[in-house]
């Protein structure tokens, strides 16, 4: 009889365990919304967290400038945290929160091109192939490091060990 309780009591602790890993991070949803962001993301104990800095468009080879407008800027940046991540055995499903920080486009009338942002974007969050939304802030600023730069992003990303 104790052998069974045991076994019981072992199989029981693997389930919890094995429910607890599951749940290393939660993300909840924006309410009445579809709009690819969570509206928090709660990271538990026993998961390894990682800052990543800041991401730009990448220039040309050997170029200073940060080529083409918003939603090209985006898709650049957000390929460069991608390869990032992978180089840590993550993938952009572990991104956890993401700041946005887009310069007015002289395009837009020195607005921020929100809806670039989103045309890159929403290739990479909150689709059918990964479909996990990071808690997310976008501003614009007055300016960024490199010349012509319109996008940075910077990303927290966390997995369960």
């Amino acid at each position: 009889m104790a052998l069974a309780t045991r076994a019981l009591f072992a199989a029981a602790t693997i389930l919890h365990a094995a429910g607890a890993h599951a749940q290393a991070v939660e993300r909840v949803p924006l309410l009445g919304s579809d709009f690819p962001i969570s509206a928090a993301v709660s990271v538990k104990a026993g998961t390894d967290t990682v800052f990543l800095s800041g991401a730009m468009g990448l220039p040309p080879k050997g170029g200073t400038a940060a080529p083409g407008d918003t939603a090209a800027q985006t898709m650049g940046a957000l390929t460069a945290l991608q390869a990032t991540l992978a180089r840590l055995g993550m993938t952009m499903g572990d991104v956890v929160k993401m700041n946005v920080f887009l310069v007015g486009d002289p395009a837009h009338g020195g607005k921020m091109d929100f809806s670039g942002l989103m045309a890159s974007y929403t290739k990479f969050f909150g689709t059918k192939d990964q479909p996990n939304k990071p808690a997310r802030s976008a501003v614009q600023v007055a300016g960024l490091a490199a010349p012509g730069a319109l996008v940075e992003i910077e990303v927290i990303a966390a997995k369960a060990r």
